[in-house]
């Protein structure tokens, strides 16, 4: 007996969906596992790659090398990989600023120079230098903070400060102005008037001592032991201005001295190892190593060697350093 057509239907259109609701998740399961199995790019790959060096690389006998980095010295090369070389820190004492493929750091700087009145501003670490500065009542020459001899700051008298001292510039005074306090300005007066009677007592003591010689000649102060100048001088410290002295003189004038008055070769190219390109710092210490050798002499050979080896101007210019003027010359 054949099934009526009404019937047929529903059970077929059953049939139908129960499959189709087997094949979409065994169909939804092979996509996912196709699209997994599809190698994706690794982002950052290529770039990595390239940067295996933090701070550049350098070329060594055909292999390119990594750089060691800032506060670091080389110990050896790379060998396989430009990224196995070996750095070590720097020893102390020593730093390394940039990145380097050098084997040793550099000495760091010190700011206990003799006669530069230096202090230490910042300490030395492995990737940076000493920073020095000027000590209190000092100021820089150049005008700058970065200094390698400083000076004492000028003194203001009654007049009063205009512009205070700093460590890059000297200080101001106010321009001296008419009238004020009495006592003040015959405190300045006095002293000055002194002086003028030395120095025509002086001047009038040389004239007497040349009457009778027909040519006008200068008398070498270098041979005249009990003119007023060198009784000055004798004894005279010249520690806290030797600063200034080796200012004026220079390195060439400096080693002319040191030279003239017997100072060992070996002293005088230590004085320039000691520092290297700092022709400031040679003559000052140069200087100082002269002035321990000739001990309470120092000030009046210093100006003799001058005036014999014909340079009476920079004489001229020490003395007027060591507070003596030209008047008497």
């Amino acid at each position: 007996m054949m099934a009526s057509p009404s019937r047929g239907f529903p059970v077929c259109f059953t049939t139908f969906v129960l499959l189709l609701s087997h094949v979409s998740p065994a169909y939804s399961s092979a996509s996912l596992l196709t699209e997994a199995k599809v190698p994706r790019p690794v982002k950052g790959l290529f770039r990595n790659r390239r940067q295996l060096c933090d701070y550049g690389d350098y070329k060594y006998e055909g292999r390119t090398c990594c750089l060691c980095g800032p506060g670091q010295k080389l110990e050896s090369h790379c060998n396989t990989r430009p990224n196995d070389q070996q750095c070590k820190q720097c020893d102390s004492g020593t730093y390394s600023s940039h990145p380097n493929s050098q084997p040793s750091c550099e000495p760091c700087k010190s700011c206990d120079h003799p006669f530069a009145n230096l202090e230490e501003a910042e300490p030395c670490t492995p990737a940076a230098n000493t920073k020095c500065r000027c000590k209190k009542d000092h100021y820089c020459g150049s005008g700058t903070e970065i200094c390698s001899l400083c000076h004492h700051c000028k003194e203001c008298g009654a007049e009063g400060i205009k512009v205070a001292c700093t460590s890059t510039n000297n200080t101001v005074c106010n321009d001296k102005t008419q009238g004020g306090n009495s006592w003040t300005i015959i405190g300045i007066t006095v002293p000055i008037v002194i002086f003028a009677a030395v120095m025509v007592a002086v001047f009038l003591w040389r004239r007497r001592k040349l009457q009778g010689n027909r040519r006008q000649i200068m008398a070498p102060t270098t041979e005249d032991p009990d003119d007023v100048e060198w009784q000055y001088l004798n004894g005279l410290d010249l520690q806290p201005h030797l600063p200034d002295i080796a200012a004026e003189l220079g390195w060439k004038d400096m080693h002319d001295v040191a030279v003239r008055s017997g100072i060992p070769k070996a002293t005088i190219e230590s004085c320039q190892l000691d520092h290297h390109r700092d022709s400031e710092q040679q003559t000052l210490q140069l200087l100082g190593r002269w002035v321990e050798k000739e001990g309470r002499d120092a000030p009046k050979k210093l100006i003799q060697i001058l005036e014999k080896s014909g340079k009476r101007y920079k004489a001229m210019r020490v003395k007027n350093i060591l507070g003596i003027g030209s008047a008497a010359r």
